[in-house]
């Protein structure tokens, strides 16, 4: 048995077909010891062969995540999977969330942490702006919100673990453990082959909106202190069936290496996914590493033409300008909080699948009065998703967008007492039904037009379009 000391054992099975039983062995064990048990939650574990977690999480049919009725499809799941590919999870129910309305209340998040063990990790994000109105497809997401699910599965390089947690003082919470493990599967993990087939888009706003957007934000250049905005589109398209999130991620997976990968679901069942290139920031003890992103070119037909789109990043005056806004900002926001700090003085280049982008990375050691929650309300947002000065893009872009960025372009991650890492939620979806709505933005500064900045985001939304089993919808831009 696993309790959440780090010395306790994990019990191992050489056939992922045992894990259930093994589990439900555990919980019964937990269940019998009553009330001896002090710790406000505890947890079983057992290790098998390596399992791909994404897999494992689309495949489940059986388990209600303590929330609805039994037999139907938890609602309530996540994954978090970092860019280097060292750490991936998946989780399926919920022993306990802290969410809230506006970024003041995370306070009640660290305090969560603190009466925790290290090493078990709350997943979650936040709006991109807490202030702006919520609108009803975004609403049950939350100001913020962070899970602790009830069943973890994290890979290794040869290995699964699989942790149940529950609240070993309520004799319902154990019984409902073992309820929600009996329905669990772990064998002929496979995700469905049905075609993911649009059948209309959407674009808000469309191109004579966008056209007065970038307009607007060029003579704002010129009478005000704005340098830099980052304008977004949200293009949503209807399928004739119902979008699973997991299998969604799981073929986007495939076509977007060096990225992190996420899903997280809201409890009306609508989920935000995503393949984010960018780190916001990443805390090991009090070790810290940030990087700043902005400035874009897509990949090339040839090795040529990527040479070519590659020198033309790295030595455009425009990119390298929205860059050090970016850079800067980042600098001068952890330089007050970390008791060293190295940022790179000149950025290079970030290569993905699809496009590039200039990156300028930073490393320092954070002083010990500030933690990862203070570094979340700090860095968020970057001029790489809002502008600069950020407060007067982040209010301008609220009069601008006809609609509500939700947590697209926001903190996306886990933290844990020891530890945390988010992404900016950016190459990023919200799946609702049969629809889904993509958002992606540009950096607008002074030498940006409509026409480039439009084909920018259509570059950037082609990682999802390119998993769609037919062409898009035509016609509708």
């Amino acid at each position: 048995m696993s309790l959440l000391s780090p010395d306790s054992q994990i019990t191992e099975v050489d056939d992922p077909k045992l894990v259930v039983t093994a589990l439900r062995r555990e919980l019964t064990a937990l269940r019998s010891m009553g009330g001896e048990r002090v710790t406000p939650i505890e947890r079983v574990a057992v290790r098998t062969v390596r399992l791909d977690p994404l897999l494992w999480l689309a495949s489940q049919y059986g388990s209600d995540g303590g929330d609805g009725e039994a037999g139907t499809v938890s609602t309530q799941q996540v994954y978090w999977a970092s860019r280097n590919g060292d750490y991936a999870v998946a989780g399926l129910g919920v022993v306990d969330e802290v969410s809230g309305d506006r970024f003041e209340e995370l306070t009640a998040l660290r305090q969560r942490i603190a009466t925790i063990s290290s090493g078990v990790r709350y997943y979650g994000g936040l709006r991109f702006d807490d202030e702006a109105a919520v609108s009803t497809e975004w609403s049950a997401f939350g100001g913020f919100r962070f899970v602790l699910p009830r069943i973890e599965v994290e890979s290794h390089a040869d290995w699964t673990e699989i942790r149940v947690t529950v609240r070993p003082d309520s004799e319902e919470d154990v019984r409902a453990a073992i309820r929600e493990v009996d329905a669990l599967t772990f064998e002929d993990l496979s995700i469905s082959v049905a075609p993911i087939s649009p059948v209309y888009r959407e674009d808000l706003p469309d191109l004579a909106g966008w056209t007065r957007n970038i307009e607007w934000s060029l003579d704002a250049f010129s009478r005000t202190r704005l340098g830099k905005i980052v304008l977004a589109r949200r293009a949503t398209f209807g399928f004739s069936s119902v979008v699973d999130p997991a299998e969604l991620l799981s073929r986007l997976r495939g076509a977007t290496s060096n990225c992190y990968h996420f899903l997280f679901n809201s409890p009306d069942g609508s989920a935000f996914v995503g393949a984010s290139p960018e780190r916001l920031f990443k805390l090991s003890g009090s070790s810290i590493w940030s990087e700043a992103v902005a400035g874009t070119r897509p990949r090339g037909a040839t090795e040529g033409d990527d040479d070519q789109l590659r020198d033309e990043l790295l030595l455009s005056e425009k990119d390298q300008r929205e860059h050090q806004f970016v850079r800067q900002s980042i600098k001068d926001t952890l330089a007050g909080m970390c008791s060293e700090l190295e940022v790179d003085v000149r950025p290079s280049e970030m290569k993905l699948a699809r496009g590039r982008h200039l990156v300028s990375r930073v490393r320092g050691e954070l002083a010990p009065e500030f933690d990862a929650i203070d570094l979340v309300t700090a860095l968020h947002p970057t001029p790489a998703v809002g502008g600069h000065p950020t407060p007067d893009a982040v209010r301008a872009i609220a009069r601008l967008e006809p609609f509500d960025r939700g947590w697209y372009a926001s903190p996306v991650g886990w933290v844990a007492a020891d530890g945390a890492e988010f992404a900016v939620g950016i190459r990023s979806g919200l799946v609702h039904g049969k629809r889904l709505s993509l958002y992606s933005g540009a950096g607008i500064v002074g030498g940006s037009t409509p026409e480039s900045e439009w084909a920018e985001i259509e570059n950037k939304i082609l990682d999802f379009i390119s998993v769609f089993d037919s062409d898009e919808p035509s016609g509708l831009q």
